[in-house]
C-alpha cells in the first residue's frame, strides 16, 4: 500500500495513491483526482481507520477528499513501497542502459557495447541509480562512472540508402522511425532515397532492418561519423 501522509499538530491524515501519479500531481494539482486510489482521507489507511469529518472540516475547512487531497500530496511525505521504489530503478536502469547502447560505441572496435556488457560494467563500477531522478539527467553521471571499466565514445552517422520501388512504400516508416532524415526523395524510377542520421549504437540493426525488408535489394552506405 502507497500512502502520502500529512501531520498537523496531533492528527494525521492519510490517502491511498497511485505514487506515480502522485509524484506528477504535485506538479499539476489536476492529477491528483487520478492519484487517489480511495476516495478517502484516513487516520490511518492500513487500519481502513477514517478521519472524522469533524476533523477534516476542522483542519482543512472541506471534506472534499480530492480537494483534501491537493494539500496532503503538495505538503506532505509521499511514502511508497520497497517493491514500486526497485521498480522505478530498474525502469531508469533499462532507460540509462537504452541510451548508451543506442548512442554509444566502443572506440577500439567502433561496435556498439552488447546490453549485457553494459550490464555488467554498471555492477563493477558499482553505479547508483537515483529513484527519484528522471534517467535523462543521470546519464551523464553514469556515463563518467562508466568510462573507467567500459570505453565509451557517441557517434552519430550518416546512412546513405535507396529502397527499392517496390519495397519503398513498406520500408518508408521503419526506415524514418530510426533517425533523423536529412534527405528525402523520390526517383524517378519510383525508388526511394533517404540520407538518415542515425545513433552509432544502432547502425548495424538499421542496416539489418533494411535488408530484410528489401530482401536484399536495397543500396545502403555509411557516408559520414561525427562524434
Amino acid at each position: 500500500m502507497n500512502i502520502a501522509r500529512l501531520r498537523k499538530g496531533s492528527d494525521k491524515f492519510e490517502i491511498v495513491i497511485d505514487p506515480e501519479v502522485a509524484i506528477r500531481a504535485r506538479k499539476d494539482p489536476n492529477m491528483v483526482g487520478d492519484a487517489l486510489v480511495h476516495p478517502q482521507i484516513y487516520s490511518d489507511a492500513k487500519k481502513g481507520n477514517l478521519a472524522s469529518e469533524q476533523t477534516l472540516k476542522k483542519v482543512f475547512k472541506t471534506t472534499d477528499p480530492v480537494e483534501i487531497a491537493k494539500v496532503i500530496i503538495q505538503q506532505g511525505d509521499v511514502q511508497v513501497t520497497s517493491e514500486y521504489r526497485k521498480s522505478q530503478i530498474e525502469q531508469k536502469k533499462r532507460k540509462i542502459i537504452d541510451y548508451i547502447h543506442r548512442n554509444g560505441i566502443d572506440p577500439r572496435t567502433n561496435a556498439p557495447h552488447p546490453i549485457a556488457r553494459i550490464e555488467a560494467a554498471l555492477d563493477e563500477a558499482k553505479v547508483r541509480i537515483d529513484e527519484h531522478k528522471p534517467a535523462e539527467q543521470q546519464v551523464q553521471d553514469v556515463i563518467k562512472a562508466l568510462r573507467p571499466v567500459l570505453p565509451i565514445k557517441f557517434v552519430v552517422k550518416d546512412v546513405d540508402v535507396i529502397i527499392p520501388a517496390a519495397e519503398a512504400g513498406k520500408a518508408y516508416p521503419q526506415v524514418k522511425s530510426f533517425g533523423k532524415l536529412l534527405k528525402d526523395e523520390w526517383l524517378n524510377d519510383g525508388s526511394w532515397h533517404a540520407v538518415i542520421e542515425i545513433p552509432g549504437g544502432i547502425v548495424e540493426e538499421f542496416l539489418d532492418l533494411v535488408n530484410k525488408v528489401t530482401k536484399g535489394d536495397a543500396q545502403a552506405k555509411i557516408i559520414a561519423t561525427r562524434g
